[in-house]
């Protein structure tokens, strides 16, 4: 398996379009405005990142780090139009291809020469796209993707079951693709700090803590194990969700609930229309301070109807402290 990543992927877009911004900070992210409130970073080329700045930080953070950036909006096409041409070269090779997002994708190959095929998919990207991609090589998709984090930029890199741990096992559990900074946390708590600690803890222990699947699967991914499939088969999507950042805060209860209201509602509709139906609902709440916090209940049975969903996702309210004005509400709706 082969993890393909296109370096600084939007950046590197905007370069291709004006090569004057070559070698220069680049951050990408709402309008471009980096005075503009409630805007996040979605890309930083690497002169950028040197100053700090990364994705998913506010374009007003962004721009009290690197205030010589050149700040760009957003440009949807234009990135999936580029991602399209990537995607259709990788499907030119004689492998599976799993594409994950704009700027990455699992590649599937019967190969005894794996490095030579990542170095000729590197080739042919950057001919047909004018992009550069690192690719991570592995004997499962976790492996790959941690791969390629060490291959960056424009390299390759491979991990397999015998370099595995002695790469990893140092490395803190927030390191694994799947572990974020709050579970990393929740595990540190127990004592549990490194790859290596994780993946000598008892499953039975861990499902103790974390659940009778989640726990086991953590070890798994401390393991480097996993899903060893790529398949091109397109995803059939588990879940739809609507996210809003209000251009003011939120501080009425009773506005709050209206809001939610109206998201799940409208959110019911769009995937009604499409023939699904709702059984689980989970709203997300982010406060003035940017803490975030979501909620998720299963309903009774799975359902179609909009009022139903509704009056679940404004009972979550109930399960967030709201002690603090709100200026982002969400809300994800489940698939059966």
């Amino acid at each position: 398996m082969l993890h393909v990543d296109l370096d600084q992927f939007q950046a590197a877009v905007e370069v291709l379009r004006q090569p004057s911004l070559a070698g220069q900070p680049l951050i990408v992210g709402g309008n471009g405005d980096p005075t503009e409130p409630r805007k996040v970073v979605t890309c930083a080329s690497y002169e950028a990142r040197a100053f700090g700045v990364h994705a998913g930080m506010p374009l007003r953070a962004a721009y009290r780090r690197c205030p010589d950036a050149v700040f760009l909006p957003l440009d949807g096409p234009a990135y999936e139009a580029a991602s399209t041409q990537v995607m259709d070269t990788l499907r030119r090779f004689p492998v599976e291809v799993e594409v994950w997002g704009w700027d990455e994708a699992f590649v599937g190959a019967i190969s005894d020469t794996p490095e030579e095929l990542a170095r000729d998919i590197q080739l042919a990207v950057g001919e047909s796209a004018g992009l550069r991609c690192s690719v991570g090589i592995g004997d499962s998709l976790q492996r790959a993707k941690i791969a390629t984090g060490m291959a960056k930029p424009a390299g390759i890199a491979r991990l397999d079951r015998h370099t595995w741990m002695p790469t990893m096992a140092a490395k803190p559990t927030s390191a694994l693709w799947g572990i974020g900074t709050k579970t990393a946390s929740k595990l540190a708590a127990r004592g549990i700090g490194t790859v290596g600690e994780l993946a000598a803890t008892d499953p039975d222990v861990l499902a103790e803590s974390f659940g009778p699947t989640t726990g086991p699967r953590l070890r798994q991914l401390a393991l480097g194990t996993g899903s060893t499939r790529v398949s091109s088969e397109p995803r059939e999507p588990r879940s739809r969700s609507h996210v809003i950042t209000y251009p003011r805060d939120l501080s009425d209860r009773a506005e709050i609930e209206r809001q939610l209201d109206e998201i799940a509602r409208a959110l019911t509709a769009e995937v009604v229309a499409d023939g699904r139906t709702v059984r689980r609902v989970a709203v997300v709440v982010r406060t003035t301070t940017f803490f975030t916090r979501t909620r998720i209940t299963t309903l009774p049975d799975a359902t179609r109807d909009a009022g139903e969903v509704a009056a679940a996702a404004v009972a979550l309210l109930e399960r967030f402290e709201l002690t603090r004005p709100v200026r982002l509400l969400g809300v994800r709706v489940e698939f059966p």
